[in-house]
């Protein structure tokens, strides 16, 4: 048995006669040790999982970016017969964001527990929920499982989930159905059935450059980039005004907003670039194409000829940068039913963050979010999940173990 593995077996022993002790503990706090901060390679935590899984005689499937350095994995606990097809994903990405210019009390890389709270970047969004998942892997082996259930660990899902559809065209090609899959994004152990999708663009304006004193020679970049920045804001009013509208959400409508921008170089030149980054975060059952379609032909159709006419080589250019899915789980799919009677909560719930549950949903896996931790913790200084919650995601896998077994499936 591994260092970890030991060490979680023997926190298990004792943690059921506390519930303030979790099994997992040392698997989070090996987890939460990597700095995996987004613009970080991830390699060394997603080989320390697969060594670890391989010890055990858990074989994995890592996919990497093309710098070799960000990496995926998936692996598979197999059915009792071997079978490996079908069953329940467990899902989590391995990526943090950045704690620069925070202020922690203590190292966010050397997890901290204070007051019945473990401190750290990543301990609730979302290392706890893995940590917690490979803590249980001893059990998920002593069952006698009728279906298999799998593990998937991604990058940079805070950047734009770039990592997951790597991993999820991989197992398409080799042919991997998974029934259903639980990605463990921060909810408070509560079933969360959907969420808006997101979409991340930049806009570069190009003008031409001329002496401040002779604008008319010149075209000022900076000054159509902000029209059409306006232009993005008056469509997210609309949205805002008009809906439509889901109010099990705690924003109801289709958000947007401009977040970067960068543009000219001395107060006595025109700028003859401005370069500004948006995004929108749609309704699921609103189409993200449509939106952009606005927004692109406000800038082709209305922007561009007016800037023509100042200069021929004038110019508006986008790129996607990044986009999820939004995810609306249905109330007859099987891991919907699941979940809700494993926690026991019939509630419904969707929230404004973006998850990688809608790729899995839009790839033919139906999906839930759930998960240990609390959004709001999620990305601030000192963030923390508490030792209960922890707990109470043990409970919730040591559940969701059995009813992946024979007997459960036989009833």
């Amino acid at each position: 048995m591994s260092q970890i593995a030991d060490k979680a077996h023997l926190e298990a022993s004792s943690s059921s006669s506390s519930s303030s002790s979790p099994a997992s503990l040392p698997w989070i706090e090996k987890l939460v040790s990597f700095d995996t901060v987004s613009r970080n390679p991830n390699l060394g935590l997603i080989e320390t999982v697969r060594d670890e899984l391989r010890h055990a005689g858990v074989n994995a499937t890592i996919t990497t970016d093309p710098r070799g350095q960000w990496a995926n994995l998936f692996a598979t606990v197999p059915a009792h017969d071997g079978e490996t097809n079908g069953g329940i994903v467990l899902s989590g990405h391995t990526d943090v964001v950045p704690v620069d210019g925070q202020d922690w009390h203590s190292d966010p890389f050397k997890p901290e527990v204070r007051n019945g709270l473990l401190y750290g970047r990543g301990t609730c969004d979302m290392k706890g929920f893995i940590g917690a998942a490979l803590a249980l892997l001893p059990q998920m082996q002593a069952t006698k499982l009728a279906k298999p259930i799998h593990f998937a660990l991604s990058y940079d899902e805070e950047v734009g989930c770039a990592g997951a559809p790597l991993m999820i065209a991989d197992l398409q090609k080799r042919g991997v159905r998974p029934d259903g899959c639980i990605v463990g994004e921060p909810t408070s152990m509560r079933p969360v059935i959907a969420h808006k999708g997101i979409n991340t663009y930049r806009c570069c304006v190009r003008g031409f450059a001329a002496h401040s004193s002779l604008t008319p020679k010149g075209l000022n970049a900076i000054e159509y980039a902000a029209r059409l920045i306006c232009h993005i804001r008056d469509l997210v009013d609309e949205f805002r005004a008009n809906g439509p509208f889901d109010e099990l959400y705690d924003v109801p409508f289709t958000t947007g907003q401009t977040s970067t921008i960068k543009g000219g170089n001395a107060i006595n030149t025109v700028p003859a670039e401005c370069t500004f980054d948006f995004e929108f975060r749609n309704l699921p059952t609103i189409d993200p194409a449509q939106i952009f379609g606005r927004i692109e032909a406000y800038a082709r159709d209305t922007l561009l000829p007016k800037m023509l006419k100042e200069h021929g080589n004038a110019a508006i250019e986008f790129t996607k940068l990044a986009s999820a899915p939004g995810l609306d789980a249905t109330e007859q799919a099987a891991i919907t039913q699941l979940v809700r009677a494993l926690t026991e909560n019939q509630d419904k719930r969707k929230v404004a963050y973006g998850t990688e549950a809608g790729l899995f949903a839009n790839a033919g896996v139906p999906s839930i979010v759930c998960g240990p931790g609390n959004i709001e913790q999620a990305h601030k200084a000192n963030e923390y999940v508490s030792l209960e919650q922890l707990v109470q995601c043990e409970a919730f896998l040591g559940k969701f173990i059995h009813s992946m077994s024979v007997d459960a499936q036989a009833r």
